[in-house]
């Protein structure tokens, strides 16, 4: 069962303020969150019916870090079309 916990952020980078613009929100998840998993977070949080998502995976970096290696956590990337009237009022910049 997807859960607001799931959600780690929202995105805010040049290209991701602009698809706001659009109606678009880009959401980073834990991997185990699907799409209609964040339909239903959408729906019971924020009141909102998405259009759309589209979804991403993204595998965790190597780095090193004084010659000791490790790995960065995996996460999904979602990008969330909502309706022209939705606003949501926390995530506006």
């Amino acid at each position: 069962m997807a859960d607001i916990t799931d959600i780690k952020a929202i995105i805010y980078t040049e290209k991701t303020l602009g698809l706001q613009e659009e109606g678009v929100i880009v959401v980073q998840t834990t991997p185990r969150m699907t799409k209609n998993g964040l339909k239903e977070v959408f729906k019971e949080y924020f009141g909102i019916k998405p259009l759309k998502v589209n979804s991403m995976r993204v595998n965790g970096k190597v780095k090193r870090f004084k010659g000791v290696e490790g790995k960065r956590a995996d996460s999904k990337k979602f990008y969330v079309k909502l309706p022209e009237d939705a606003k949501i009022e926390s995530l506006a910049v």
